[in-house]
């Protein structure tokens, strides 16, 4: 049998056709992985006749299920009855009484466990190369990491293997390996999915996630494995997303960016982003800054803090009897976790509800943050050099989020020109997973369009994206360099539509003006129209700072562009400045000019 895409809807349309048989699909993946080898995914493998008895044993009358005959695979940190449970070390590894409560879920749907997925070791890790059970390797590269911790769970959704696979994720390693190697890859809230059966890494912060081919696959599967569990005292009754996913809107959606980012890869990560953040702002997307400082600052303390204490908890029974099975880089990652008062814990719990409240703030503005999932990844050599500083700069826009109690879907945002995958991640609060599955769908519906939008294309031909400045972007001040810059084009001076306020930002450098539209009251304010190349939009936008943002300005004659806009939560006491007509004028009046 010659099998499509292993995603949901192509089996489900096989087995429903009759084109498709489970057992069928079982010969044909288990000849992928023998053909494979030895390729470090997997750390042991259900036997094939088992696995073949379950698939000739599904009941026919439950084949409209989403997961019946849909091949998976666990991370091996996940308890699976019948195999055993290593946590990459083998001296670790234990035969569990019952599989976790997540896998039976999977079981009952109808779906088909394959296998159990390599991991660095006890989860402590972003990379894949901490395994003695081999290094798995990118799937675009054999010379780049797979990302981690699970590694073999991402590559083995990319190599297509299997059509989804559970791993877990507490600093980022359900997202990691999903952008390295071109998958999805969502991280439910904490306790949305039950974590009994599950070796702890961090037992506060883990939460198992799921790799799979489309963002509306892994919520299916999301769906499938979601439930308040009484046992597990981490279980938390949130909200449970529907089966599959409709993309969000995208046009009016506040999405917040990073207001800097100061460390791209080589291999055309900054590139595949400012794409992506041109084609959001083309389709109408209101992309506004966003100052990182404070989830930066939560995330080091994963490895820095008090929850270093909490990783060593988790396993310390066997690491102080076995030390010399454990390998010498999770030695290293550990210590100084013993050191770790009380005292020191709870003034780190008592940080992190600050933290969370400050962030909470930030979120409050935005439907969704949007960040790189990783900025650059890195060859398995250099990996193995240099294995602690490389993996926190895996992890600088990942491990914050366990901490803050968000929920986050990683998804496939482009490939470099080598042909290196990119990703992004959404993210928002606790108990928004539909939303941030909705969005991300969204996102991988915008880039698999070929054409942009209709409005976002010149008369002249060609793409680009019409911008009104306001500002300290207009011809002759200090910041319309950037737009010459671009290559951009002046299209036209002209006013706003009559619903409009202009303030003087307070201690802006250079000096600058904030637009805000209003219901009533509203002034023309003075702007210049630029026609900016759509490939240089994202690199402008990141120039761009809170509180401005990009969003969508009306014209007096009607027509809507692109163009900045404030924040309101700034302009509270600022000078309305809007009487002058336009920023030149003001400036004209007073001293400043």
């Amino acid at each position: 049998m010659t099998l499509p895409p292993l995603d949901l809807s192509a089996l489900q349309e096989g087995y429903l056709s009759g084109a498709l048989t489970p057992l069928g699909v079982v010969e044909d993946v288990l000849d992928r992985i023998a053909v494979r080898g030895a390729d470090g995914v997997w750390i042991s493998l259900v036997e094939p006749d088992l696995v073949r008895a379950a698939a000739a044993g599904l009941d026919p009358a439950t084949r409209d299920s989403p997961l019946w005959g849909v091949p998976f695979a666990v991370k091996d940190n996940i308890d699976a009855l019948g195999t055993l449970t290593t946590a990459g070390c083998p001296g670790f590894a234990y035969a569990p009484d019952a599989s976790a409560p997540l896998v039976d879920r999977l079981v009952a749907a109808g779906a088909l466990l394959i296998g159990k997925t390599n991991l660095d070791q006890f989860a402590t890790g972003l990379n894949g190369t901490r395994s003695p059970y081999g290094v798995p390797t990118s799937v675009a590269d054999p010379r780049l990491i797979s990302g981690g911790s699970s590694s073999g769970s991402a590559v083995a959704v990319a190599a297509g293997l299997v059509s989804f696979a559970v791993g877990t994720d507490t600093a980022g390693s359900g997202r990691v390996p999903a952008a390295l190697n071109g998958v999805v890859g969502t991280k439910p809230s904490r306790g949305l999915v039950s974590t009994r059966g599950v070796v702890p890494a961090c037992r506060s912060l883990d939460c198992p996630s799921v790799f799979a081919l489309t963002v509306g696959d892994a919520t299916t599967v999301l769906a499938a494995i979601a439930a308040y569990d009484d046992l597990d005292p981490f279980s938390r009754p949130l909200p449970v997303p529907s089966p599959g996913v409709s993309p969000s809107p995208v046009a009016g959606l506040r999405i917040g960016v990073p207001d800097v980012i100061d460390a791209w890869g080589a291999r055309g990560e900054r590139s595949c982003w400012e794409e992506l953040l041109g084609k959001l702002a083309a389709a109408g997307s209101v992309l506004v800054p966003v100052g990182m400082e404070p989830f930066f600052d939560a995330g080091d303390q994963l490895y820095g803090g008090a929850w270093l204490a909490e990783r060593l908890s988790g396993i310390e029974g066997f690491v102080g009897p076995r030390r010399d099975q454990v390998l010498p880089v999770i030695h290293e990652v550990l210590r100084g976790a013993e050191a770790i008062s009380g005292v020191d814990t709870f003034t780190a719990l008592d940080r992190m509800r600050e933290r969370r409240r400050t962030v909470a703030k930030a979120l409050a503005g935005i439907d969704v943050l949007l960040t790189p999932t990783v900025t650059g990844t890195f060859e398995i050599a250099e990996m193995l050099a240099d294995p602690v500083a490389l993996n926190t700069r895996l992890g600088r826009f990942t491990t914050f989020t366990n901490l803050l109690d968000l929920c986050a879907v990683a998804v496939p945002a482009g490939r470099g020109p080598g042909g290196h995958p990119f990703g992004v991640t959404v993210q928002a609060a606790a108990g928004k997973d539909g939303r941030v599955a909705a969005v991300g769908a969204a996102i991988e519906a915008l880039l698999a369009e070929s054409t942009v939008p209709a409005a976002a294309r010149p008369t002249s031909g060609g793409e680009a994206l019409d911008l009104a400045v306001v500002g300290a972007h207009l011809a002759g001040f200090p910041l319309h360099g950037q737009l010459v810059d671009l290559g951009a084009e002046l299209v036209v001076r002209t006013r706003t539509a009559p619903r409009y306020r202009l303030y003087r930002l307070p201690g802006a450098v250079p000096p600058k003006p904030g637009l805000r539209r209003v219901e009533a009251g509203g002034a023309e304010i003075a702007v210049e129209v630029y026609r900016v190349p759509l490939t240089e939009v994202g690199r402008f936008l990141a120039q761009v700072a809170s509180p401005l943002a990009i969003g969508q300005v009306e014209l007096v004659d009607g027509s809507m562009v692109h163009g900045f806009v404030c924040e309101p939560w700034v302009l509270d006491g600022a000078e309305d400045i809007s009487d002058h007509g336009g920023w030149a004028a003001y400036l004209e009046s007073t001293s400043a000019g």
